[in-house]
This record gives C-alpha cells, sequence and structure tokens, in this order.
C-alpha cells in the first residue's frame, strides 16, 4: 500500500485504461441515440448527412435527442482519446519499476491486455466520430476498411503477444496462484479480443464489396471464438477458487465483465449477420434476432444480479468507493451499465420492432427505451464521480492496486 503525492490517479496501474475505455463505450450509448431514432436509408448506419437531414424536419424532440447525442458523443470521445493518451504516458518506464516487476510476474499480468482493449475501443469511437461529424466520409469508407482492419489487427497481434507471454510464463514455471485467483480478473484478455473482433466485424456489415466484407467475417469470427473459449476458461477456474477462498472484495466488480464481453460478441454477431445477408443473401429475420438478443440480455441480467449481490456482501461501495481506500479497478463498475444499455438499445430494436412485437416509438417502446437511457446515466454519474475521486482528490490516499 502506498500514498500518492497529489491524486490517487498518479500512482498509475494498467487498470486506469479502463478509465478510457469506459468513457469511449459512454461515446456509444448516445450514438444510440442516432443509430435507431434517425432515418438513414440505404446505410446500416447514420452519417453526418442523415443527421444534417433529420435536424431540418423541425421536429422539436428529435432534434433534442440529435443534439444531447453530439455533446455527448463529442464530450466522451474527447474524454475517451485523452485518457487513452494520459495512459499511454504513464505507461512508459512503468515496466522497469519495481511495481511493473511485481505485476508481470504475479496473476495480474494479464492487466496489461487492457492497452489492447483500449487501443481497439478508441479505434471503435474513433469511427464513430468520424461518422457524426465528417461530412462526406461516406463517400471514402470503402477505402478506409483496409485500413481499418490493419489497425484492427495490429492490435490484435498486441493482444495475443500479450496474452502468449502470460502463458507462456505460467505454464513454463507453474507461477498462476489459484487461490487468488478468485474473482473474474482473467476474463480481461477475451474483452480485449472481442473488442479487437466487434471492429473487424464492422467492414463486414459495412462493406459494399463482397471480398472485403468476406474477409471481415473470417477474422471477426476468429476472435469471437478466441474470446468465448477464454470466458470458458475463466469462469471455470474463477469459480472454483471464489468457492474455496471467498471472493476477492476488491475485484468483485470484475464479477460484472461477462456483461460488456456479451454486448460486444453480441454486436459481432449482429454486424456478422447483416454482412451475410448483403453480402452472401444469407437472411437472418427479425424474430431469429429476438431470440439471440433476449438470450444474450438474459445472460447480462443474471451475471448483473450475481455481481451486485456480491458487492453488497462484500461492502465494496463502502470500503473502495466511499472508503479511504482507493483502487483503480473501480472503472470496471463503468462499463456494465454501459453495456448493458447498448444491448437493450438493440434488442428493443433489432429484437422487439423489427419481430413486431412492440410498435416503435409507442408506449411499450420508450418505457423500454427508459432503463436502457437510466442505465446510461447511472454509467455517466459513475464517470463523473470515479473522475473527482482518482483524478481530483488531492490528498494522500490509500491507494489499492489489484
Amino acid at each position: 500500500m502506498s500514498h500518492s503525492q497529489t491524486r490517487p490517479a498518479d500512482n498509475w496501474s494498467p487498470l486506469y485504461f479502463l478509465a478510457s475505455v469506459g468513457a469511449g463505450g459512454i461515446s456509444v450509448t448516445f450514438f444510440m441515440y442516432l443509430m435507431h431514432w434517425v432515418p438513414h436509408p440505404g446505410r446500416t448506419v447514420p452519417i453526418f448527412e442523415d443527421i444534417v437531414a433529420a435536424l431540418g424536419r423541425g421536429d422539436a424532440a428529435l432534434t433534442a435527442a440529435i443534439t444531447i447525442a453530439l455533446l455527448g458523443i463529442a464530450i466522451f470521445g474527447a474524454l475517451n482519446l485523452s485518457l487513452l493518451i494520459w495512459n499511454l504516458r504513464k505507461m512508459r518506464g512503468f515496466w522497469a519499476s519495481e511495481k511493473g516487476q511485481a505485476l508481470a510476474n504475479s496473476n495480474a499480468q494479464t492487466q496489461m491486455m487492457a492497452l489492447p482493449l483500449a487501443l481497439a475501443m478508441s479505434i471503435n469511437g474513433g469511427f464513430i466520430l468520424g461518422l457524426v461529424f465528417v461530412p462526406g466520409l461516406w463517400s471514402v469508407i470503402e477505402y478506409l476498411f483496409p485500413l481499418a482492419m490493419v489497425a484492427f489487427l495490429a492490435v490484435g497481434y498486441l493482444a495475443f503477444k500479450q496474452l502468449g507471454q502470460f502463458i507462456a510464463r505460467v505454464t513454463a514455471s507453474g507461477g498462476f496462484d489459484c487461490a487468488k485467483n478468485n474473482s473474474f480478473a482473467q476474463m480481461l484478455p477475451a474483452f480485449a479480443l472481442a473488442m479487437t473482433g466487434v471492429g473487424l466485424a464492422a467492414p463486414a456489415a459495412l462493406s459494399a464489396n463482397a471480398t472485403i466484407a468476406g474477409i471481415g467475417l473470417i477474422l471477426s469470427s476468429f476472435f469471437l471464438v478466441a474470446s468465448a473459449f477464454i470466458v470458458l476458461v475463466g469462469l471455470v477456474l474463477g469459480l472454483r477458487s471464489i468457492m474455496e477462498n471467498g471472493v476477492a472484495a476488491e475485484q468483485a466488480p470484475t464479477l460484472m465483465m461477462i456483461v460488456p464481453i456479451t454486448t460486444i460478441l453480441g454486436i459481432l454477431m449482429l454486424r456478422q449477420a447483416h454482412g451475410l445477408e448483403v453480402s452472401f443473401g444469407v437472411h437472418m429475420e427479425g424474430a431469429e434476432k429476438m431470440m439471440l438478443l433476449t438470450r444474450l440480455l438474459s445472460v447480462e441480467i443474471l451475471f448483473a444480479l450475481f455481481g451486485l449481490t456480491v458487492l453488497a456482501a462484500t461492502g465494496y461501495a463502502r470500503r473502495f468507493l466511499t472508503g479511504e481506500a482507493i483502487s483503480p479497478g473501480n472503472y470496471a463498475l463503468v462499463c456494465p451499465p454501459v453495456a448493458m444499455s447498448v444491448l437493450m438499445q438493440f434488442w428493443i430494436n433489432a429484437g422487439l420492432v423489427s419481430a413486431g412485437l412492440i410498435e416503435k416509438f409507442g408506449t411499450a417502446y420508450w418505457a423500454l427505451s427508459a432503463i436502457a437511457i437510466a442505465l446510461q446515466f447511472t454509467a455517466v454519474a459513475l464517470v463523473v464521480f470515479l473522475h473527482q475521486r482518482h483524478f481530483r482528490a488531492a490528498r494522500g490516499t490509500a491507494m489499492r492496486t489489484a
């Protein structure tokens, strides 16, 4: 345990990359307003020109929603990038430090995979910023897809390199401490690979070139399988240790890490389904999408309830959110409400509306959408609170790094 001289965040940990990831995720929740409420005929996603056309309709409610969405995307997109840059600067020299060497020889070595996770999130977030704020981007989009795939493959290479170093160390020396694996912290690699995979699935869904779409389908499928496999391994190893040793209280938020992973893999599968339909003539009916998304949302609800139950049982909020001990792992709490909000928006629009179960913009539609928006603003409030606590609190505070 050490004391920060100025603010808690100055005692850096790789888990602070999750602050960047959370901000990027919130920008996506605001993009959902545009995605599902702004007409974008002939395109899978809305672009600058669609937004301008919607604003020109003079609909006060839609104009307000678009304004909020644009502000949210701009603010949290900027926060995502600024936090990424801040983390990259802090990371320099970390591995040479005593703290970095200790981390590299422990179970926590996989925390460094928060780096490729944050990089992939920022590339995805940058794509949204381009669609929303850059006029005429769609006219050159086909030229950008190969570049985007190269970027995501570079991130994927980094992720597998880091994962390979961890696996090589623990299998060669047996240095993995199962007793201290009493959380789902080892699912972080799955999170990073899923985020890379969903980026590779974007060309599959959006490209009019069957070759580009096909390559996107193949590459994203590889990352989907890799992520799902690591989730299963992490689930089994983590649960066994939790049942035997009790949960590691500071790492209790990781019990809900499967929520964002599920959302990302769900979007990946929806993108693949659209790519298969447009480029290869394989159609997924609305009812099929509804059932896929319902099952994924069910998984998220179950793990959210499980995680919240354990957080309450361990007194996590009292100890690590309002108490003297401050953990960078706090930022793992932002991803679940963000992810559930996004998946709910897809469940409502691509699932329930598409299947004809509810009417778009009807009473049931807005009642369910209100839940998604409440989750979104819960995440916004949490980010504001954590930013004050970690980045602006000038006090000698006990800093725990899991």
